[in-house]
């Protein structure tokens, strides 16, 4: 069986079928959009964490040492980070593997890197706010050292924090050679 084309060619069913497959794989990409719809959900329910936190704190930080305080900022600036890290994967992830976003298109207030972040660059941010997000941890932990610590956790987190930073510079090394070979 042949379907003939516009131009006189002919098509056999099996590139009709390849056409089918490939029509289903390249809308399967919206099956992404719910889930980015889920981290904005998340995203809420940070921003009442980081008010709940905040609402708590400032009152109390009268009544607090500079040690206390130093934690309740660091509190907040860790929800800031997850905030940040998780509007940069909604954005990046929905404008790589979905669709651009149009409103944002000519919008004053588009960040300079919308639409321009490739996975690459991605994963480079998104390790660089991980390696923020656990030094942030690192230093509520040391800030917490008058508190019983015990050093074998110590140790991991301190491994696990150094894994983080050695993989963030060999994605930079990666990256910067990927983008001299083109």
């Amino acid at each position: 069986m042949f379907i003939i084309n516009d131009d006189g060619g002919k098509t056999g069913i099996k590139d009709y079928i390849e056409d089918v497959v490939e029509n289903i794989i390249f809308s399967s990409r919206w099956l992404l959009a719910p889930i980015f719809l889920g981290l904005i959900v998340t995203l809420v329910i940070i921003l009442f964490k980081f008010f709940q936190i905040l609402i708590i704190f400032v009152p109390d930080s009268i009544h607090m040492s500079f040690e206390e305080v130093a934690m309740g900022v660091l509190n907040l600036l860790d929800l800031a980070l997850l905030g940040n890290l998780i509007l940069l994967v909604i954005f990046s992830g929905y404008e790589n593997f979905v669709s651009k976003i149009n409103p944002a298109q000519d919008h004053e207030d588009r960040p300079s890197w919308m639409g321009n972040l490739d996975f690459s660059g991605l994963k480079v941010k998104i390790v660089g706010s991980i390696v923020a997000i656990s030094l942030i941890e690192l230093l509520h932990d040391f800030l917490n050292s008058s508190i019983s610590v015990n050093p074998e956790v110590e140790m991991w987190r301190v491994i696990l924090h150094l894994v983080f930073v050695v993989s963030g510079v060999l994605f930079s090394i990666m990256n910067y050679i990927s983008a001299k070979k083109k």
